[in-house]
């Protein structure tokens, strides 16, 4: 069976004046959106894409978790970045992923290979097929 997620927003006004709120289905947080957030960047604000980055960092973060445990190299700890790039007039143009690791018995080389596959196999990542994604950095501590 599958896990449904939800999430709503109340917007206000037109895109460029107007603003909303966007809350998820759970309950654990609603966050204010509006237009010159999205389009010029603003501190107290979320935008859709920041909201796909996190989603972006959470999912890698758990296939590059499972990739490595199937595999006897359970980590310590992945600290996991997603920058996701928007351009007004364009849209999305890509997500660049940044993972630091503590996996004990890995080389740098295994762990890159590892996080290269988990890019791949991420369901954000292919749901977000249609963009530029890239592994920035994948580096051990």
């Amino acid at each position: 069976m599958a896990v449904k997620s939800t999430a709503s927003t109340l917007w206000r006004g037109s895109l460029g004046d107007g603003s909303g709120t966007t809350s998820f289905g759970t309950g654990v947080a609603t966050l204010n959106v509006d237009w010159k957030a999205r389009s010029e960047g603003a501190e107290g604000t979320t935008t859709p894409e920041e909201l796909l980055a996190a989603a972006h960092a959470s999912c890698f973060a758990m296939a590059l978790s499972h990739a490595l445990g199937e595999a006897g190299h359970e980590p310590e700890e992945l600290q996991v970045s997603a920058e996701v790039s928007f351009q007004a007039g364009e849209g999305v143009l890509g997500s660049v992923l940044k993972v630091t690791g503590a996996v004990p018995g890995l080389s740098r080389d295994e762990f890159q290979t590892f996080a290269e596959e988990a890019k791949a196999g991420c369901p954000v990542s292919q749901a977000l097929s249609g963009i530029d994604i890239t592994l920035g950095s994948a580096t051990l501590s």
